[in-house]
């Protein structure tokens, strides 16, 4: 049984939850527990490493993006419990200040991306760049739209990595952004292994920077060849934390997550939690 959903997304990046939504959906599903893992950004109303609300325990974390260098691909970082107390001294505000940046790139990706979708259907989307704008925002508006796209078809032809409308982002470096979330996060894991091109190189990542732990259980749908002994004998071997979640970008949550034993293993390393 689901007690803790670790992988959701809110209104502040590319989700579609606000934090009353979050919750209610988590007491709907019978969670004890959330973390929010915006893309890039810490969520601004989550005034706590871990607080209640609700009734429910919510984490504050982050999804972080990060480029493992020319011959690497670009893997995700999910950082929990950002700040507090345990945070080292300057992490909370060097991670703050990373994703101002990254924010800011992604509002001129964004207001540039929505510009070529426009030129290229003749569209008027009705989106303006902001903190948080992603792909997703785009592809539904896309949907949304007279064009004869849905929102995979948005992705499959048009703001994919190869599309004619994609336009890239800037991303922290891996060492950088380890750095910047082992400061100022109580636990650094590896995001949904088996979405990467080379889990493999993913794997050794989480080795060679000491990471806290790897996610284990993810709903990845058809098509995907997940292997979870894979994952737990990584984690056996290494120390490391089982994490999960369904990476909720829309407005449901306890599809995929951790048990209550496994949620107990994380909560131990997390701060107290504020009311």
């Amino acid at each position: 049984m689901v007690t803790a959903d670790l992988h959701a997304h809110t209104v502040v990046s590319d989700g579609q939850f606000t934090l009353d939504t979050l919750t209610a959906a988590a007491r709907r599903a019978d969670l004890d527990a959330v973390a929010v893992t915006d893309h890039d950004r810490i969520h601004p109303d989550l005034g706590a490493p871990v607080c209640v609300r609700d009734g429910v325990t919510v984490v504050r974390g982050i999804e972080l993006r990060v480029d493992t260098g020319p011959d690497g691909e670009r893997v995700d970082l999910l950082g929990y419990g950002v700040g507090g107390e345990a945070a080292a001294p300057g992490a909370e505000d060097a991670l703050r200040a990373e994703c101002d940046r990254l924010q800011a790139d992604r509002r001129e990706r964004g207001r540039r991306m929505v510009e070529r979708v426009e030129a290229h259907l003749g569209v008027d989307l009705g989106l303006e760049p902001r903190a948080g704008l992603g792909r997703p925002h785009v592809a539904r508006a896309i949907d949304e739209s007279d064009a004869d796209y849905d929102y995979r078809g948005a992705f499959e032809h048009l703001i994919g990595n190869d599309g004619p409308c994609y336009v890239p982002r800037s991303v922290t470096p891996v060492a950088e952004g380890v750095e910047l979330l082992s400061g100022a996060c109580a636990v650094v894991g590896l995001a949904h292994p088996f979405r990467y091109d080379d889990p493999a190189a993913a794997f050794d990542l989480c080795v060679a920077h000491d990471l806290d732990a790897v996610e284990r259980f993810y709903p990845y749908g058809e098509g995907v060849d997940d292997d979870p002994a894979r994952v737990e004998a990584l984690a056996r071997d290494h120390d490391l934390l089982l994490t999960g979640g369904t990476d909720a970008h829309g407005e449901e949550l306890g599809v995929d997550g951790l048990d209550a034993a496994r949620w107990t293993a994380v909560r131990d390393r997390l701060p107290e939690a504020r009311g």
